[in-house]
């Protein structure tokens, strides 16, 4: 645990904001963009419209559809959404008054809250059950201003991208539980997917007390089931949603296991199944980073690793893109940011979640050592975009898929911290060793040899995205030299003789200045304006330049 401090005068405090809350009260539904709650594998991004989700996103779900003629996420079967409907009206956004929304980030969950007119309070909060990674569970609490009837419906949805959409209503009778299961498959678009959801009602009446359930099909990409309820005033009715969502990616049988996995979480019941996710997440809160003095700066630190948390999960080889899993963005591609900026976090934090990020990189290992050998290379060249066959998946009109290659130092480094931090000689022997071996080879065969210190790495997209085809740039040739020592020092540990050719390589890359001693960005930069950092990524988090005058010249410029 990391504690900071930092001073702040007394009268911001009293109005500081909550370390672990994020609350929205004035929602403008056409200026919003939702908020996540995910558990590493199942991501619900909120609408801003009362029972309703934006999307329902699964890790490692893709197919090839869409922008980019390339793989891409998938939305996922809408199965949170619901109605209400009270005294025979359905409510809608233009009902709900005193409309709220809070995150929760130390219990991950969205809690949504509004009155309608002066007949009742409504209340639901959903969360990705932490301990449960395909499962999700929405809990409802309607208080009655008057006495008054409701219906609620849960709706099944299947998005408009999936398709062969078959629906199924499924009542299982046993002596102590009728289990209703609303359940629905669908193929992804170009059939790759087997993608399924089911759904199930959890009530807090005794059994053959519960309301009793109907099934009601709208048409081929909806259905629903619903129950009647009168309640007086006073009254606080609470009941509960438990669903699943799974795909042929995940599993062989995706159908009979969405419904397995719901029957199994509707008789776990809604206290057990919120206990053991509470403390899921308190453990994973034992690793946190404090600060004092700042509220503003602490909440927004817990949205971060809350963030973090929530789009990556241990025993997986999945990594996250940097949109995670709220949403579609960046079609849900791995790029560098999960090694170079969101995995250090991880490690240090919770380095079993940090190493299903690098498991990810070593089992697509070969098909990195197949695109080494169709670039006329050796070693391993990683995608510079990640799906889930490890090929390159970058849209063909960006030129960083063929040349932003700087990625595969990037995934190298990754796997010698992991060795690092944890100091597990059998991982990297196993799995460390043949990446960073395969990434510097691959920078070994890379560059141009064109004498003692002109070991030219030419033709690359540099860090700074804007930087297209140039040579010798900062960060490409700071990264390979740190990608190669790291491999030599790893033989080291391994016992293994170090390869004398990569310390020459090293050695011989060049790091350009230009004429008034700033780290030149490339060969031809000449102070044109720049998209993103690069050359200052020497000194962090490559640590190449450690003197702090040139660190200061290079950040001054």
């Amino acid at each position: 645990m990391l504690v900071l401090a930092a001073a702040l005068p007394l009268a911001a405090q009293t109005q500081a904001p909550d370390p672990w809350r994020i609350s929205a009260d004035k929602i403008d539904p056409s200026n919003y963009y939702g908020v996540t709650v995910a558990n590493g594998m199942l991501g619900i991004v909120s609408a801003p419209v009362p029972f309703q989700v934006k999307n329902v996103v699964l890790a490692g779900a893709y197919d090839q559809y869409g922008r980019g003629r390339v793989s891409n996420f998938l939305n996922s079967f809408n199965l949170l959404n619901m109605y209400l409907e009270i005294g025979g009206h359905r409510l809608n956004a233009q009902d709900a008054t005193n409309f709220r929304q809070q995150l929760d980030m130390q219990r991950a969950s969205l809690t949504t809250t509004f009155d309608y007119k002066d007949q009742a309070t409504i209340s639901y909060t959903y969360y990705a059950l932490r301990h449960l990674p395909y499962t999700v569970l929405m809990d409802v609490s309607i208080t009655a201003k008057q006495d008054l009837g409701l219906t609620a419906a849960s709706v099944m949805e299947a998005p408009d991208a999936l398709r062969d959409v078959q629906n199924y209503y499924n009542e299982i009778d046993r002596p102590h539980v009728t289990l209703s299961l609303l359940t629905s498959s669908a193929k992804s678009p170009t059939g790759k997917l087997l993608m399924c959801a089911s759904n199930s009602f959890l009530f807090s009446e005794e059994h053959v007390q519960e309301p009793r359930i109907i099934h009601e099909m709208w048409d081929n990409s909806m259905h629903l089931m619903k129950f009647s309820k009168a309640l007086r005033a006073g009254q606080t009715y609470a009941y509960a949603v438990a669903g699943s969502s799974i795909t042929s990616a995940h599993h062989p049988d995706p159908l009979n296991e969405a419904e397995r996995l719901t029957i199994f979480a509707r008789l776990e019941g809604r206290q057990r199944l919120l206990d053991f996710h509470t403390k899921a997440w308190q453990d994973l809160w034992r690793s946190d980073i404090q600060i004092t003095g700042d509220a503003q700066a602490q909440q927004d630190v817990h949205s971060m690793l809350y963030h973090l948390y929530s789009f990556s999960r241990a025993g997986t080889d999945y990594s996250p893109s940097p949109m995670g899993l709220s949403g579609l963005g960046y079609n849900g591609h791995v790029f560098w940011d999960s090694d170079l900026w969101m995995y250090p976090a991880l490690l240090v934090l919770h380095p079993d979640i940090a190493k299903s990020l690098v498991e990810y990189r070593f089992n697509r290992l070969e098909m990195a050592r197949r695109n080494a050998f169709a670039h006329g290379y050796k070693g391993a060249m990683y995608p510079w975009e990640s799906a889930d066959s490890g090929v390159e998946e970058t849209p063909v009109w960006a030129l960083s898929g063929p040349f932003e290659h700087h990625i595969s130092a990037d995934v190298g480094l990754a796997a010698w911290q992991y060795y690092c931090v944890t100091q597990d000689k059998d991982w990297l022997r196993e799995k460390g060793w043949p990446i960073l071996s395969a990434t510097a080879d691959f920078w070994a065969s890379r560059v141009e040899r064109n004498g003692p210190g002109h070991y030219d790495i030419k033709n690359v997209v540099a860090a700074d995205e804007w930087a297209e085809n140039v040579d010798n740039n900062a960060y490409t040739n700071a990264a390979a030299q740190a990608n190669l020592l790291a491999a030599n020092a790893a033989a080291k540990i391994l016992g293994r003789p170090t390869n004398a050719d990569w310390a020459l390589v090293a050695q011989n890359i060049p790091l350009l200045k230009m004429a008034d001693g700033v780290t030149q960005e490339h060969a031809t930069y000449h102070g044109e304006g720049i998209k993103q950092g690069d050359v200052n990524l020497l000194a962090y988090p490559l640590k190449t330049i450690t003197n702090p005058a040139q660190i200061k010249k290079d950040l001054a410029y």
